[in-house]
């Protein structure tokens, strides 16, 4: 739960955003609070002597006495005295008067606060809690096994060792009441320290524990909630949930506390829409309510077809208990009018359009005519296999006799080409256009 850019350091004062234990972005620390009293520097002579400490990032939280002689302020980490003997080491969360409003809220009297702040806690007090704390993941995995071992119907969620290693409280989960005696022996002989089992409920364990919800954000029980309400399905009901338990169910196995959280809204807007309306007459037959919009104050209705509903019209809610006053008289109306419908009219209404037909003309624009296909295959490649020259454009009326010579007429000389067939050696046709041969000085041999 916490980022690893508030670390402490040797004085206790967190790395990352100084804020004297409180991030910034309230991810750090559980339940965290913001003493907005302390920040400002102002002396109060009358202080209030109880300050608030969060132990383990603020999973558990309690109320001590501070002694003038410790000047301990919000955000130090001091050693208070243990409930059971030794000291543990935890943060002021909270001083002066936002304490005493703190405990009014908790309904926690002075005379049930017995323990103090002893001293502040130095460079070796936050090196023997680290190390306590590196204990605490192994020893609950030991814990399960040996409470599985001797067949007790219980879950354990977490473990919190003292800040002086002499003392563990074990928070488990179950169905009613059980008897461990036998399972504090175990442990004492294990871990070989004081032993303190206690009972907790699923919604605690999450708080405890944290986690992600459905919404992507932290756990609200781990985060800032303090106090559980109970949560029933009437609240899904009131704001058109559909009764999946799966969704409503949060990581506990309870209904989500959000659920709660815009009730009140919906029922304040409920108030407003009649009562006993699920069934409208009218001439064109009777219609069965499908559906409610709370906050647009819309009704959904349908006509009860003989094979298959009709088709869906939406009211308002004003209309709908004019409705139910006609039929409570015995009138019913011709039909249902689609107030969606109406409202599109009285905006078409309001919104005057201009005709700028004429008036804006756009330019012609002129395309550039594709100059063949590019994607046709050439024939070079085949002209080159098969031994042939590949032949340019000729043009017309213009063709090629045996000897190589052009004749622009046409036509085929019979005297000295006639009966011959064109030479299909291409060796032939190459030397025939070579020059006559010649040797290395330049001068041309004989033909032989």
């Amino acid at each position: 739960m916490s980022c690893s850019s508030c670390s402490y350091d040797g004085n206790g004062a967190p790395k990352g955003c100084g804020n004297k234990g409180h991030c910034t972005s309230g991810s750090c620390n559980k339940m965290n609070t913001y003493d907005w009293l302390a920040t400002r520097d102002i002396y109060d002579p009358l202080s209030y002597g109880i300050v608030e400490v969060s132990f383990k990032k603020g999973a558990r939280k309690d109320f001590y006495w501070n002694p003038d002689y410790t000047d301990a302020i919000t955000g130090d980490m001091v050693l208070v005295e243990g409930s059971s003997g030794g000291y543990d080491i935890g943060r002021v969360s909270l001083s002066g008067d936002l304490v005493r409003l703190q405990m009014k809220k908790k309904k926690v009297n002075e005379e049930r606060v017995t323990h103090k702040i002893i001293r502040k806690a130095n460079y070796r007090d936050h090196e023997k809690l680290e190390e306590v704390r590196s204990k605490e993941k192994k020893a609950l995995v030991k814990a399960r096994v040996i409470a599985r071992t001797i067949g007790l119907d219980m879950k354990l969620g977490d473990v919190e060792y003292q800040g002086d290693g002499k003392k563990a409280t074990f928070y488990y989960t179950a169905e009613g009441r059980i008897d461990f005696r036998e399972l504090v022996r175990q442990y004492a002989r294990e871990f070989r320290i004081k032993i303190e089992m206690r009972q907790i409920g699923s919604r605690q364990e999450s708080a405890r524990i944290g986690g992600l919800g459905a919404c992507g954000r932290e756990l609200c029980c781990s985060t800032w909630l303090s106090d559980f309400k109970s949560v029933t399905t009437a609240a899904a009901r009131y704001q058109n949930i559909a009764i999946n338990q799966t969704k409503l169910s949060g990581q506990c196995g309870r209904l989500k506390c959000c659920l709660n959280y815009e009730l009140d809204s919906y029922i304040d807007a409920l108030a407003d829409f009649p009562k006993k309306a699920d069934k409208l007459k009218t001439e064109k037959g009777r219609a069965t309510l499908i559906k409610t919009d709370i906050f647009k104050g819309l009704m959904y209705y349908a006509y009860e077809g003989e094979y298959m509903r009709g088709p869906i019209v939406a009211l308002d809610k004003e209309r709908v208990k004019e409705i139910l006053a006609m039929n409570a008289e015995g009138a019913k109306p011709s039909e249902l009018v689609d107030a969606r419908a109406q409202m599109l009219e009285v905006v078409e209404k309001e919104i005057e359009f201009a005709d700028v037909t004429g008036e804006i003309e756009l330019p012609n624009i002129k395309r550039k005519k594709r100059k063949g296909n590019r994607n046709r295959p050439s024939n070079r490649g085949k002209s080159q296999r098969s031994g042939r020259k590949p032949q340019g454009n000729k043009p017309k009326g213009e063709k090629k006799d045996s000897e190589g010579g052009n004749l622009k007429d046409g036509s085929r000389n019979k005297d000295e080409g006639q009966g011959e067939k064109k030479s299909r050696n291409p060796k032939s046709s190459r030397s025939s256009k070579r020059g006559p041969r010649r040797d290395n000085k330049g001068e041309r041999k004989k033909d032989e």
